[in-house]
């Protein structure tokens, strides 16, 4: 079910009888045809299980089911909206900013720390994102949220990339990262997180950057 991309800020999704699709709740500009939208007990394929996980991690920000046969126009709080589509792999994303996703995408919650070790820990607490981050896993559809538009910059083997942690969205692929200091304790004395920190990102896949440190 892929989006089709109507501004900047705006993205269409057809809604197909069988298909579901899932979005944020009030992200819903307009529709055509016969649409229902109901609140989203489980928010994906993770069942109760997954909810629980993702209510535990801080990771549960309210979705609602979009089913039915129509048109269906997505956009909120006049955020850039970026269209990720997915082969198989997974998506790494804080639940905020995703506007809407493909029913058939496996959605789950992982532990930050896993992908970085303490370093991991620490990232959440500078980029203010928390400890945990949701998956998307399979064949299809992602719409994610961003300030200022979003920058795709492909990681591979040797070729790192090191990004601000607040211009950070999202990756994809097989990739680790690591938090390091871009300046020396001394000199960050006075002043906020920002550039002292640099996110390392590193291995194969894709990560995703704002064009602003601004938080949704």
């Amino acid at each position: 079910m892929p989006f089709n991309v109507l501004t900047s800020r705006m993205v269409e999704a057809q809604v197909m009888p069988g298909q579901t699709l899932f979005s944020q709740r009030g992200a819903m500009l307009a529709y055509r045809g016969d649409v229902r939208f109901t609140p989203s007990i489980t928010g994906g394929q993770g069942g109760v299980r997954g909810m629980i996980g993702r209510r535990v991690a801080g990771e549960a920000t309210p979705l609602m089911t979009v089913e039915g046969q129509g048109t269906v126009m997505f956009g909120h709080g006049g955020h850039h909206v970026h269209v990720i589509d997915l082969v198989g792999d997974t998506l790494y994303v804080e639940s905020d900013r995703l506007l809407a996703f493909d029913g058939s995408l496996r959605q789950g919650t992982m532990f930050l720390g896993s992908q970085g070790g303490v370093m991991g820990m620490v990232r959440g607490q500078v980029t203010g994102q928390g400890l945990f981050t949701t998956t998307l896993e399979g064949h299809g559809s992602a719409a994610v949220m961003a300030h200022g538009g979003v920058l795709e910059l492909p990681i591979g083997p040797g070729r790192p990339v090191h990004v601000d942690p607040q211009a950070y969205v999202a990756h994809r692929g097989d990739v680790r990262n690591k938090l390091s200091t871009a300046i020396g304790w001394r000199e960050m004395v006075g002043r906020g997180s920002g550039e002292a920190f640099q996110l390392e990102l590193s291995g194969t896949g894709m990560v995703y950057v704002q064009a602003s440190e601004e938080k949704l």
